[in-house]
């Protein structure tokens, strides 16, 4: 099995057909679902609830990679963990339990991941990273899909390559935004280990798409 993970977002899918587009998504062989959850408060944008999420699982064995863009999301990780998520994902800047909240995942028996917008630092995560089993660099400003790619977030990645060998831990790194058959490249030789592709895997035929990307992590 590769060390590289494709995960497609279906932010940018056909929302009136949901099973067949996770059913298409499974068939290309991407090891990751990636499900972007907006409040249009942490972020301009609403988009799916928990209730989206449960009733994808029943279709898919892929793994549920659930990002929590909104405000306060401790008040909402039991509904995604009962509703299938594998993983959940919170910004740092959305809360200010975030060690509590880190904790309480993986009580669920979800993996933990923390979240840094590309105006935050490394820094910011530091005191946090014995917690979690994977970080998300955000590679573009969250809240909306087809943004442009930010190659200096790249340094983040590196940084946290590092700070991973420095203290012994074991997170993956996986980015967020901007990612297509060029970018991707940038993030896998800074480090990155998991992909999110949105906009790039669905604005073309799904399965040509994600062989694509994957060609590009050979």
């Amino acid at each position: 099995m590769s060390q590289y993970k494709i995960a497609p977002s279906i932010l940018a899918a056909d929302y009136a057909n949901f099973e067949r587009e996770i059913k298409r998504l499974e068939a290309t062989g991407a090891e990751y679902a990636h499900i972007d959850i907006m409040d249009s408060h942490f972020v301009p944008q609403i988009s799916f609830g928990a209730g989206v999420v449960e009733s994808l699982r029943p279709h898919s064995k892929m793994v549920f990679d659930c990002h929590l863009m909104v405000s306060n999301p401790e008040h909402h990780l039991e509904d995604f963990a009962r509703a299938g998520a594998d993983i959940i994902s919170i910004h740092v800047e959305a809360t200010p339990h975030i060690h509590g909240a880190l904790q309480k995942i993986r009580s669920l028996g979800v993996k933990p991941s923390v979240v840094i917008n590309p105006g935050t630092s490394v820094e910011a995560i530091k005191h946090v990273l014995h917690l979690v089993d994977q970080v998300l660099v955000m590679t573009v400003n969250p809240g909306f899909g087809g943004q442009a790619f930010l190659p200096e977030t790249m340094d983040k990645v590196r940084e946290l390559v590092a700070l991973r060998e420095e203290k012994g831990l074991n997170f993956e790194i996986e980015v967020d935004g901007g990612i297509d058959d060029q970018t991707i490249a940038q993030a896998k030789e800074a480090g990155a280990t998991v992909f999110v592709a949105g906009s790039y895997v669905f604005k073309g035929e799904v399965n040509e798409r994600v062989q694509t990307l994957r060609k590009q992590l050979d």
